[in-house]
């Protein structure tokens, strides 16, 4: 999921679709996002090369400042003077809005090789705050240095490229999910998109920890708290998922299809009524 517009989305469904009658159905969403989000093991292990090399590739050509951060640090927040662009090495980070009535608002998620400061580019200052989830490590890179370096390097700037267009890409994904999926899809969609970013990384996702409360987890797919907990309890009644411990902080996925099916099922249940 991307970087969003601060936005209070409704979880009734119809109202969206009759404000924007040239939506896609919910069904064709779902396939859509389900054919972009589940790769196979072997496009998981290219992409999780591709993140070490490009990590590599910083590294040796612009010797970038390493900080090591942890849960609830702040890297920039929104208002600061835009010079440094940053690339989590690891851990995880959330980019975080102030709405109108002075809610936090999470827009986006990021991963290790994700990159974060797009959004100060054009503006000259950061728009939003970047918080750390938990311990992790991220590569200062100044944008001076990074655009002179690359005249000599073009690999740079086709990595620079490409990330922005993969956030061009989340930022549809999420765009398309809230506009279209109903609520308990939404969240099958949530989990199954960590567990694919995490396989992406070469990372174990049959059993993800989620960094964020299940509020945040709301806040960030325009649903509310108990919305969010009723979903999640459906889908363990439908064995898609297990919490291994009684906080749920942790939660397991025998089957990352399962959620396919589940999504499928939830979108494919409107039109069967109609």
């Amino acid at each position: 999921m991307g970087l969003m517009q601060t936005l209070d989305i409704p979880e009734d469904k119809s109202m969206l679709h009759t404000a924007r009658h040239d939506s896609p159905s919910p069904q064709i969403a779902a396939a859509a996002l389900s054919t972009l989000r589940c790769g196979d093991r072997e496009a998981d292990d290219r992409a999780s090369r591709q993140v070490a090399a490009n990590l590599r590739l910083l590294i040796e050509r612009l010797a970038p400042r390493r900080r090591v951060v942890h849960a609830g640090d702040i890297v920039y927040s929104a208002g600061d003077t835009f010079d440094t662009l940053y690339v989590l090495t690891s851990g995880f980070f959330k980019l975080v809005n102030l709405a109108a009535d002075g809610r936090e608002q999470v827009v986006s998620l990021k991963f290790r090789g994700d990159w974060l400061g797009f959004d100060g580019i054009a503006a000259g200052s950061y728009s939003c705050d970047a918080v750390a989830m938990d311990t992790g490590e991220v590569l200062a890179i100044r944008y001076d240095q990074l655009l002179s370096t690359s005249i000599g390097c073009p690999a740079l700037l086709t990595m620079l490229h490409e990330a922005m267009s993969r956030e061009i890409g989340r930022d549809r994904d999420s765009m398309l999910a809230l506009a279209t999926l109903p609520a308990d899809a939404r969240v099958a969609d949530f989990l199954r998109y960590w567990a694919d970013a995490l396989a992406e990384r070469g990372l174990r996702n049959d059993c993800i920890t989620l960094r964020l409360t299940r509020a945040e987890i709301g806040n960030y797919l325009g649903m509310t708290l108990e919305s969010v907990s009723r979903a999640l309890s459906r889908l363990a009644r439908a064995s898609v998922i297990r919490f291994p411990e009684k906080g749920r902080r942790d939660i397991e996925i025998p089957q990352l299809g399962a959620l396919n099916t589940f999504i499928d099922r939830c979108t494919a249940a409107p039109a069967m009524a109609h």
